[in-house]
């Protein structure tokens, strides 16, 4: 079974609307189950999905988001970008928030975190390419 991850959100439409302009997701409302009762929608993306060892899904919050600037609750999740300087362009013109500007790691990458505008924080990388 692939591994899974949920993001909890307050507004559904917002948050698809944000993953689509900085990751290039798509969903697909879950109708089974009572997915559409609790407004579960599953993403697709490079390599999330289908048939990928990377599940996830959208839902809507039962309850109030954490406040923003506040501690994390919850997993980051980090995912992988061609150019995060770009995505993470994208992601604050998209609504979202500042939590870590894109930053090097030498040997790992160039890595940023976002605030989605739905009290959540998520990373984005860009691995390191290895020496010339």
């Amino acid at each position: 079974m692939p591994a899974h991850f949920e993001i909890h959100v307050n507004d559904v439409a917002r948050a698809q609307t944000f993953y689509t302009k900085v990751l290039g997701w798509s969903f697909t409302p879950m109708d089974d189950a009572g997915g559409d009762a609790i407004g579960y929608h599953l993403i697709e993306g490079d390599g999330i999905g289908g048939t990928s060892a990377l599940t996830g899904g959208l839902l809507k919050r039962p309850d109030a988001s954490p406040a923003p600037g506040g501690p994390i609750r919850g997993c980051t999740l980090t995912f992988e970008v061609a150019d995060v300087d770009e995505r993470y362009a994208t992601a604050l013109a998209a609504g979202g928030a500042e939590a870590l500007p894109p930053t090097d790691y030498p040997g790992i990458g160039r890595a940023a975190y976002c605030e989605d505008g739905e009290g959540n924080v998520f990373g984005m990388i860009q691995p390191a390419q290895g020496d010339a």
